[in-house]
């Protein structure tokens, strides 16, 4: 097993199992602030171009204080693990593409099938959503042709700061997507 994925499996684990009262919190509050199933299931391409369900919790009605809560600081996302451990997303890794174009049509897109989606990546600790798209797709793409085990672990330190507080946190030395040998 790659290393990347031995990090995954074992992080992703005892993520779910440490997490697992902020899991039961969650199930709860989506539950009872709207009808409707607790999980949204959502068609996603990842490695090698294969689809695959991404789970997030249903953040149900807009401008809710539970859906509020859940997107900034990023619990919706916390169903992901499921992916994570069934192999089909990475803990750090560019943004799942939504199916649509073909293979063929995503030109340098196509390098991100390369390597599995993430729960968190460059994007989200250099700016998050107020970041134009095709910033966010830059540090995509070079997050896919810079990986390694290293930058994954600063791009996970950079996470917790930035979920908890819930926006961007301002870095003194900011993430570099290049390797250094």
């Amino acid at each position: 097993m790659p290393a990347k994925r031995a990090v995954d499996l074992t992080g992703g684990l005892l993520l779910l199992l440490a997490l697992s009262p902020l899991l039961l919190a969650a199930t709860a509050a989506v539950a009872v602030t709207s009808p409707g199933p607790v999980l949204q299931r959502r068609e996603r391409v990842g490695l090698g171009g294969r689809t695959f369900t991404m789970f997030t919790f249903r953040t149900g009605r807009p401008g809710s204080l539970v859906s509020r809560v859940l997107r900034r600081h990023y619990l919706d996302r916390l169903p992901q693990l499921l992916n994570l451990v069934r192999g089909e997303m990475s803990l750090v890794g560019p943004r799942p593409l939504a199916p649509g174009p073909t293979r063929d049509d995503l030109g340098p897109q196509r390098a991100r099938l390369a390597v599995r989606p993430g729960m968190t990546g460059l994007w989200q600790v250099s700016g998050r959503s107020e970041m134009p798209w095709e910033e966010m797709t830059v540090l995509d793409l070079h997050y896919v042709e810079q990986h390694w085990l290293g930058l994954d672990l600063m791009i996970l330190a950079r996470t917790v700061p930035v979920a908890v507080a819930g926006r961007r946190v301002v870095h003194a030395a900011p993430v570099t997507p290049v390797r250094v040998a």
